[in-house]
């Protein structure tokens, strides 16, 4: 079944039940070059979001089945 979209912003939401994983290294420069490319002096949260997001996705694409 698909995951419920929230409409609210992600800093009036509540935290995720599963426990999250620090960014890594390359990570966390990919959030700086975002952030920079924003016009940012640093990467804020749907910075650091995105990163994590693309993370997810591209996991659950290598570890699918092929058939």
């Amino acid at each position: 079944m698909a995951e419920r979209r929230d409409d609210r912003p992600p800093w009036k939401r509540k935290n995720p039940k599963e426990s999250s994983k620090p960014l890594t290294a390359g990570e966390k420069q990919e959030a700086r070059t975002r952030a920079a490319r924003a016009g940012r002096p640093y990467p804020n949260l749907v910075d650091n979001m995105a990163v994590a997001r693309k993370r997810r996705k591209s996991k659950g694409a290598a570890t699918r089945k092929k058939e």
